[in-house]
């Protein structure tokens, strides 16, 4: 039987495959201030400004590709039943081949009714105006923007709480409810962060930091769970 390893990922695995993140810019994402763009006020003012947002992030995420952080994560699947936990709306850990991804915020490449968050449709191109589901109502990013409520927290935390082994890579752990998930973890599990700049954590138990970029910092930690196999 592999061991149950869980990992919640964050914007800074992505963020070495060239997509932008808006925690290191002052709230700014590309210019944009994500509460014009990423919340239901936002939506309810200016739809069209939402949509070419997103529009350009799906573009920015069709170009991309994983990185060494997504493929080593991929590759612990040998070893372990691998859960990743998703804070960000990109596919590349898919495309990297890991073969259980929770997506906590919704994804680039699906869009849903706007009146019913259970008709979700897959997109690949642009979003448009005018654009309605089966229910006659517009469509919008398959996205849990902020000031919403996170539906998938409830399938995170019971994984959370399976787990043998709890892994957090880029992430700063500031954003709720997901920096929640390190507390759901069982006490005596071991638990590793792999972000370039570690926030403070002493609460945490059993913690091994590794401060390195995802892109590297992903070899450290399979180099270390060799060892708990």
């Amino acid at each position: 039987m592999k061991k149950t390893l869980v990992v919640l990922t964050g914007a800074g695995i992505s963020a070495e495959s060239g997509l932008k993140t808006f925690r290191d810019s002052d709230g700014l994402w590309e210019g944009y201030d994500v509460t014009e763009v990423a919340t239901p006020r936002a939506w309810r003012k200016d739809p069209q400004l939402v949509l070419d947002f997103y529009n350009m992030r799906r573009r920015d995420v069709l170009k991309a590709e994983p990185n060494a952080g997504h493929l080593g994560l991929a590759e612990l699947e040998k070893d372990f039943d691998v859960h990743i936990i998703t804070q960000n709306i990109d596919d590349l850990h898919e495309r990297a081949g890991s073969s259980k991804v929770l997506h906590l915020h919704g994804q680039i490449f699906q869009m849903r009714s706007e009146a019913d968050e259970e008709l979700v449709y897959e997109i690949r191109e642009d979003m448009l105006l005018g654009q309605l589901a089966d229910d006659g109502a517009q469509l919008r990013p398959h996205i849990v923007w902020f000031e919403e409520p996170v539906p998938m927290i409830s399938a995170a935390v019971p994984l959370v709480r399976s787990a043998d082994i709890f892994v957090v890579v880029g992430t700063s752990l500031v954003v709720y409810p997901a920096a929640g998930l390190v507390d759901v973890a069982r006490p005596g599990v071991p638990k590793f962060i792999v972000d370039k700049k570690i926030p403070a954590a002493s609460g945490i138990g059993n913690l091994v930091r590794i401060e390195q970029p995802a892109s590297t910092g992903v070899k450290e930690l399979q180099r270390m769970l060799a060892d708990l196999r």
